[in-house]
C-alpha cells in the first residue's frame, strides 16, 4: 500500500516551512514515528515522522525547498515493509561477513551539517568541528553557524592596515526576516501609542521574599515576578475587554477567555509561547507551564501550538537592563505590557523622599480600537494591582 507523507497543517501565522535535511533516501527502510526529515518554519522546527512501517518509495521535495500545509513530501510503501524485513531464503547465498563499523570519531562533521548550516560553513571557511551544535542528534544548524561566527568575532586578529576596515556578511535567519516582517507590518497597519507608568515593587519583593521558600517547597517551582504580573494583567484585561480583543477586517473581536503571551529568550531568538486560560490557573500552574515553555524554547522544541493563539503579550526587558521601551504589538492583538528593571529610585510619599524599587511599565496599543483613555486606565489598574496584591484575592 502506498502512503503519502505530508507537511503537517501549518499555523496561518506560519503559512510556509523550509525542508531541512532528509534523513533517509528513496529506497530505504523506515519505521513508523521515525523521523524523515525537520520541517523549518519562521518559528519553530517540526520533525516529519513516517506513519507506518514501510521502504522510502519515492521523494517528492528536495532539501532546501519551501512547501506548505499538506502538500506531499515522499510516498511510503507499507507493503515493502514484510519483503524487507523477512528472513533470507534458503537458496541465498551466504552474506559476506560484516565490515567493522567505523568509530563514530571518524564520522566526517560535514554529516551533521543542514544544508543552510552548510552553505554558510563553505562561504565562511569554517571548521564544523569547532561549532558547538544545539540540533537535534547533534546536528549543526544556521543559527550554531551563525552565534559561532558572533562570537568568534571580537577574537579575531584585526586585519592589517594595507587591508583597509574589514567587513562580514552574514544572511538573516529565517526567524529574523520573518520577526522583521511582522515588525514592520505592525507599524504600517497599526496606529501604534504608548503610554507609561510606574509601579513600586515593594509590596511585590517583600510578599516574594517572605514565601518564595515555601512556595518553593510546597509546588517544586520558583515564584517569579511574571506570576504577579500575570494575575494583575488579567484582572484589568477583565476591567478593559477591549485590551484583549482584535481587529478582523471592520469587526472587533472580543475574547472571553485570557491567553498570554509571555516572551522568552531563545537560541533562534525572541519567541513567544502562549499560556492559555491564565485567569484559571494558580501561581504554581502558571510557573510551571512558564518554566516548561522556557525550557522548550531554549532547547528549539516549542510547537506551533505554544506559540499561536495568544490574545495578549507581556515581554520583560528589564532582564537585559532595559530601564524604558516601548514594545511593538503583536498582530493580531492590540495591546502589549512591557516590564522593565527594577531600580531604586527616590520618590515622594506622604511628602517625604523615600528610596523605592521602582519599575516603568509600558503599553503599546492599537489606537484603532483603543482609546488612550482606556490605555492609561488599564495600566493604571495594573499598577494598583502590583502595589496592592490583596486586591486579586478579594476580586476588586
Amino acid at each position: 500500500m502506498l502512503i503519502e507523507v505530508k507537511v503537517p497543517v501549518l499555523a496561518e501565522s506560519t503559512p510556509d516551512a523550509t525542508l531541512l535535511e532528509w534523513r533517509k533516501k528513496a529506497g530505504e527502510t523506515v519505521r513508523r514515528g521515525e523521523n524523515l526529515i525537520d520541517l523549518e518554519t519562521d518559528k519553530v522546527t517540526l520533525e516529519v515522522a513516517a506513519p507506518e512501517n514501510g521502504v522510502l518509495k519515492e521523494i517528492k521535495k528536495q532539501t532546501g525547498e519551501t512547501v506548505v500545509s499538506n502538500e506531499v513530501l515522499a510516498i511510503l510503501d507499507t507493503s515493502a515493509a514484510a519483503t524487507a524485513t523477512a528472513a533470507p531464503s534458503a537458496t541465498a547465498p551466504p552474506a559476506a561477513a560484516p565490515k567493522p563499523a567505523p568509530a563514530k570519531e571518524t564520522a566526517t562533521p560535514a554529516a551533521r551539517l543542514s544544508p543552510a548550516a552548510r552553505k554558510l560553513v563553505d562561504e565562511q571557511a569554517l571548521d564544523p568541528a569547532a561549532i558547538a551544535a544545539s540540533g537535534r542528534e547533534g546536528r549543526i544548524t544556521k543559527t550554531d553557524v551563525i552565534e559561532h561566527l558572533t562570537r568568534a568575532a571580537p577574537a579575531a586578529a584585526p586585519p592589517p592596515p594595507a587591508a583597509g576596515r574589514a567587513e562580514q556578511r552574514v544572511p538573516m535567519t529565517r526567524l529574523r526576516k520573518r520577526a522583521a516582517e511582522r515588525l514592520l507590518q505592525a507599524q504600517r497597519e497599526n496606529a501604534l501609542l504608548t503610554t507609561f507608568n510606574e509601579v513600586n515593587m515593594q509590596p511585590i519583593m517583600e510578599l516574594r521574599n517572605r514565601y518564595k521558600d515555601a512556595f518553593e517547597k510546597a509546588h517544586g517551582v520558583k515564584l517569579g515576578y511574571m506570576s504577579f504580573f500575570a494575575r494583575a494583567a488579567v484582572e484589568a484585561l477583565k476591567k478593559f475587554p477591549v485590551i484583549n480583543a482584535s481587529v478582523e477586517g471592520d469587526d472587533i473581536l472580543y475574547h472571553n477567555y485570557f491567553d498570554l503571551g509571555i516572551a522568552v529568550s531563545a537560541p533562534r531568538g525572541l519567541v513567544v509561547p502562549v499560556i492559555r486560560d491564565a485567569d484559571q490557573i494558580s501561581f504554581a500552574d502558571f510557573e510551571k507551564r512558564l518554566r516548561d515553555l522556557s525550557e522548550k524554547a531554549r532547547n528549539n522544541q516549542l510547537s506551533i501550538e505554544d506559540l499561536t493563539g495568544g490574545t495578549f503579550t507581556i515581554t520583560n526587558g528589564g532582564v537585559f537592563g532595559s530601564l524604558l521601551s516601548t514594545p511593538i504589538v503583536n498582530p493580531p492583538q492590540s495591546a502589549i505590557l512591557g516590564m522593565h528593571k527594577i531600580q531604586e529610585r527616590p520618590v515622594a510619599e506622604n511628602g517625604q523622599v523615600v528610596i523605592r524599587p521602582m519599575m516603568y511599565l509600558a503599553v503599546s496599543y492599537d489606537h484603532r480600537i483603543i482609546d488612550g483613555r482606556e490605555a492609561v486606565q488599564f495600566l493604571a489598574a495594573i499598577k494598583e494591582h502590583l502595589e496592592y496584591p490583596a486586591l486579586a484575592l478579594l476580586g476588586i
